[in-house]
């Protein structure tokens, strides 16, 4: 027999299925043995002193499971079918490919950066050197600025295509199959390099192409539709062409194709981001604070996480990207900038715990006109950060309380910020109408949860790509750019995801209508 559980225990029994079978038993009068348990779904219910943890089990009594914990997709062999060229190897480009394949179409995969092992050498250069490489960093390279800068699948997007068949897919390429019993779903920083390289290589095995170190130069336009593009590929510079419509995933730190769509007029729009800092404590406090406890997580919970909103001056001040028992990693893409993101290991296992704290900033709210304007506005707040920062990628940091208070910090928390901090008095040179709201987010953060405004936590700047500052303007129906046809702008660079899942998601419903277009308009891929 199988059956299905609600149940709320303690950490101590969720932590085995030995232990969840017995509460079982007891609690629901099994008599019968229970073979096997199956979690469906787990969160934490941490509001209170007394921890508990949701769950949602399949039972097995007196039988063994036949079936599937997931479905599986089928990729088919696409030598020989029509051509799609996929601009970007990030999670918008990767599931539209692998979308490609299910419909039938043959995938060419165009990669600015290294694949994932070879990225991995210059993320290391980074710390070592205080040199980043302009095409292989933490944002651009195979699995795009996911892949190493933390692996969370958490997503509030729930309407725009399925959210279980990304995860599903996930675990099809070796992710856990945690992910789709948990709450907040994470791969983690030392785990998906793996499972991207499997993605690509069944890309690879279904008869489509990834080319890596392969940088889009421009569109081939034919009248008003695309038919490919031109590229430049590394070490040699050799110009190279790929003929077919284009799934543009580029990320959102593209910049040399954002100057390029609007030198050529074609319609992009300037968006609002949140613009903030990298705020780490000692991840042993944030336990302290979010389970009520002076043992902290103890021995069956995780690495507690938090997220905190609030409204200042009309704005949104909130926690981004949290990442309990992480690290904070340098982001920057290019020379004279200083970027800060943060990840975790899967077992978030560090001795701190980091999240962005930003503020929504508007277009309204920056100075200047035109569709750029709001990534000329990121592009100077992460120089002066350089500038700051003795112009390595030596970041500059103060402590929160300083912060709050307006004092320069006289010394600095060791962190977990690989090339290394120095003190800076960020309340004086972050932009007003930055720095003053964060000063009353944290207020209001530490009245929420007592310790977590304190000196012992460190603010790092800046954290400025949190989202896409350009919106490459597409119809609602067929989510190809309003002026070309032929072109499917996808994911988090084209302004329509934030996240990996989002990302995901984008990217297959960008393959759908790519097929359709094909369908309707009997394309030749050889023009």
């Amino acid at each position: 027999m199988i059956t299905d559980y609600q149940i709320r225990v303690t950490p101590e029994v969720a932590a085995s299925q030995e232990a969840i079978a017995d509460y079982l038993s007891e609690e629901k009068a099994i008599t019968a043995p229970i073979t096997h348990v199956r979690i469906l779904k787990r969160s934490i219910d941490a509001r209170q002193r007394n921890i508990f943890v949701n769950l949602t089990v399949r039972t097995y009594i007196g039988e063994e499971p036949h079936d599937e914990v997931f479905p599986r997709v089928d990729y088919p062999d696409v030598s020989g079918r029509p051509e799609v060229v996929v601009v970007g190897a990030g999670p918008g480009g990767l599931f539209a490919a692998l979308r490609l394949i299910e419909q039938g179409l043959r995938p060419i995969v165009v990669e600015r950066g290294k694949d994932v092992h070879e990225r991995k050498k210059d993320l290391a250069a980074i710390s070592r050197t205080q040199t980043v490489d302009e095409e292989s960093n933490y944002c651009f390279g195979e699995g795009g600025a996911g892949a190493y800068s933390d692996g969370k699948l958490y997503t509030r997007s729930k309407k725009r295509g399925s959210v279980e068949k990304i995860l599903q897919v996930f675990c099809q390429h070796g992710a856990s199959t945690a992910i789709l019993a948990d709450a907040h779903p994470h791969i983690g920083t030392d785990r998906l390099p793996a499972v991207i390289e499997n993605m690509r290589n069944t890309i690879l095995r279904s008869g489509g192409e990834v080319h890596f170190q392969t940088r889009m130069t421009r569109l081939l336009i034919h009248g008003n539709r695309v038919i490919g593009i031109e590229a430049q590929q590394a070490p040699d510079g050799h110009e190279v062409s790929f003929r077919g419509p284009v799934i543009l995933a580029t990320g959102h730190s593209a910049r040399d194709v954002y100057r390029y769509l609007d030198a050529e007029h074609i319609e992009i729009e300037a968006k609002g981001i949140a613009v903030g800092v990298r705020l780490e404590h000692p991840a042993h406090l944030i336990d302290q604070i979010q389970y009520h406890s002076r043992e902290g997580r103890g021995r069956f919970l995780p690495a507690a996480e938090y997220s905190f909103v609030t409204q200042v001056d009309g704005r949104g001040v909130y926690s981004f990207c949290m990442c309990p028992g992480g690290f904070v990693i340098p982001a920057a893409t290019g020379p004279e900038q200083i970027v800060v993101n943060g990840m975790s290991p899967a077992n978030r296992g560090t001795r701190w715990s980091n999240s962005g704290m930003v503020v929504e900033t508007r277009p309204e709210d920056v100075e200047g006109e035109g569709p750029l304007k709001m990534m000329c506005f990121q592009e100077q707040l992460e120089r002066l950060c350089w500038q700051q920062g003795n112009r390595k990628q030596t970041a500059p940091a103060q402590r929160m309380g300083d912060f709050v208070n307006g004092r320069l910090s006289a010394d600095l928390p060791v962190s977990s910020y690989a090339p290394g901090l120095i003190a800076s008095p960020l309340h004086f040179w972050l932009p007003t109408g930055i720095s003053h709201r964060l000063q009353e987010g944290f207020r209001t953060f530490g009245h929420h949860a007592r310790g977590f405004l304190t000196n012992d936590a460190v603010m790092i700047g800046v954290e400025t790509r949190t989202s896409s500052p350009v919106r490459i303007v597409r119809q609602t129906e067929t989510l190809q750019h309003v002026r070309l046809e032929g072109l499917f702008p996808c994911g988090e660079g084209a302004g329509y995801a934030g996240g990996i899942v989002s990302a995901g998601v984008d990217g297959e419903r960008c393959a759908d209508m790519c097929k359709a277009y094909l369908s309707q308009n009997h394309t030749d891929r050889r023009l």
